[in-house]
């Protein structure tokens, strides 16, 4: 009984941690204390986001090996989170362009029910706070997903292709580049294609071998632009 109380009480102060710090701000914090400033000529790299960007380094670290690439993405998060912590772990590390990638755990109503134009609005803040510091924008679609396994009564898949038409026009409108791994992923239903998830949502290796040459076209046509 006295094991119960005591794993219970522990895991009350770690949800009241976890309300005190919504965004999760401090999961960076001593990395980008160490980050220094740009070297000469460095075209530094933020790629911010959710698991999927989360679990990029770990899936693939060579990617990252050598290059001025920062990965700053968190686990669960929606965009409401990531535009609260994207002053701390995009515009202070002082990029040259931000790869922003998020709204599937919106779509997952991770926190909640959100309406689409408020997870689309999320997205364009980071976009306009970016611009407003001097960063070129990459805005990458939501990737492929036509179920969640930790929420089997939503179907994701509607709301995911209108968000994807939303992020595109938005870039067309405003010179900015659009990333689009959906297309590059998809199979005729709009899932992810067999072999690149384990899940149906997080890319394993061979998904993000499809996503990195990609992303990296994205950020030279992003270094290209005025």
């Amino acid at each position: 009984m006295i094991k119960i109380l005591i794993m219970l009480m522990l895991t009350f102060a770690i949800e009241i941690v976890k309300a005190q710090d919504w965004a999760n701000i401090k999961k960076y914090e001593e990395a980008n204390s160490k980050v220094q400033p740009p070297a000469n000529n460095e075209n530094r790299v933020v790629y911010m986001g959710d698991s999927i960007t989360d679990f990029w380094i770990g899936n693939d670290s060579i990617f990252f090996a050598g290059k001025p690439y920062l990965d700053r993405g968190i686990s669960g998060q929606t965009t409401g989170q990531m535009l609260v912590r994207f002053r701390e772990d995009v515009i202070n590390l002082k990029p040259s362009v931000v790869v922003i990638l998020g709204g599937i755990n919106d779509i997952a109503q991770n926190n909640g029910p959100s309406k689409l134009e408020d997870i689309f609005g999320n997205i364009i803040s980071m976009a306009e706070l970016a611009r407003a510091n001097h960063l070129k924008v990459v805005l990458s679609s939501v990737l492929p997903a036509i179920h969640f396994p930790w929420k089997p009564a939503i179907d994701p898949a509607p709301q995911v292709k209108a968000l994807n038409e939303m992020l595109k026009n938005y870039t067309r409108q405003n010179h900015m580049i659009y990333l689009d791994y959906f297309t590059a992923m998809a199979d005729e239903k709009g899932g992810m294609q067999t072999g690149l998830s384990k899940d149906g949502i997080h890319p394993n290796l061979y998904g993000y071998k499809i996503m990195e040459p990609l992303a990296e076209q994205a950020i030279n046509d992003a270094l290209k632009k005025n």
